[in-house]
């Protein structure tokens, strides 16, 4: 199977000397979720905007689809849903009002407007937000708003820049929920970045993590349970296994 997105020694270096991303080499499959897992600062922002086409790599390559990223940012956009870690909607505006905004800039027709709007804030858990002004809103239900912002264009692909930080519990859980169904249910791919281990464990396919711009492993969580020496992947696996790559000394 073709990976939907690719990179080839992507790299991005800041001055002369900073090296935010080296060499990265990935491939992530058509409907899966892969975690991009690792510590502030260690490349996962900067991956996902060379992705995204909102900065220029040093070197290499990446393409989602077969659109070069850089030479196709466009293209790249039209098929690619964007959530970041912070997301931003006019606070004095409604749900619904927002995600009317967001339509209208995607071309959607204005006859199907209320129709998708109403279905997608059902889908993300806030059906009964959508008249209220945004600024009331949790930073939970913003998330959940922003998965209803970024489906109104039916992307194929999806990118979440740590997309629980912040939230509660409760708001986390139905949150990776969403998350899943997106990916089981409607066979989009996923590329989601963070550095809550236990979370991500929880629905991704696959995981890279990443420290110091370099990705130190990649695999599914038995296949680095079982590189790492930790031999199964039980609940809290994933913080074992990392704690294990880094204290050999493999993130260096």
């Amino acid at each position: 199977m073709k990976p939907i997105i690719k990179t080839d020694n992507l790299t991005k270096i800041y001055g002369k000397t900073i090296v935010a991303v080296s060499r990265l080499k990935l491939e992530i499959k058509p409907g899966e979720i892969f975690g991009l897992l690792g510590p502030n600062g260690a490349g996962k922002t900067t991956t996902i905007r060379m992705l995204l086409g909102m900065t220029e790599p040093t070197a290499g390559q990446a393409w989602i689809d077969g659109h070069d990223c850089t030479r196709n940012a466009i293209d790249v956009k039209r098929i690619t849903g964007y959530l970041p870690d912070n997301v931003g909607f006019y606070g004095d505006m409604t749900g619904c009002e927002n995600l009317r905004f967001t339509g209208r800039l995607n071309g959607i027709p204005e006859d199907e407007l209320d129709g998708k709007i109403n279905a997608l804030l059902e889908r993300a858990g806030i059906p009964d937000a959508g008249d209220k002004k945004v600024r009331t809103y949790s930073r939970g239900m913003k998330q959940r708003l922003g998965i209803a912002d970024v489906l109104l264009k039916d992307p194929r692909v999806i990118i979440l820049d740590e997309p629980t930080l912040g939230i509660d519990p409760e708001g986390v859980r139905q949150l990776l929920e969403i998350i899943k169904t997106l990916s089981k249910e409607d066979g989009r791919t996923l590329l989601v970045s963070s550095h809550q281990l236990y979370q991500m464990q929880q629905i991704c396919d696959r995981v890279g993590i990443f420290f110091e711009g370099k990705l130190v492993a990649c695999g599914s969580i038995d296949e680095l349970a079982s590189k790492s020496g930790l031999g199964k992947s039980g609940p809290g696996a994933l913080d074992e296994i990392y704690r294990r790559y880094f204290d050999r000394g493999e993130a260096s």
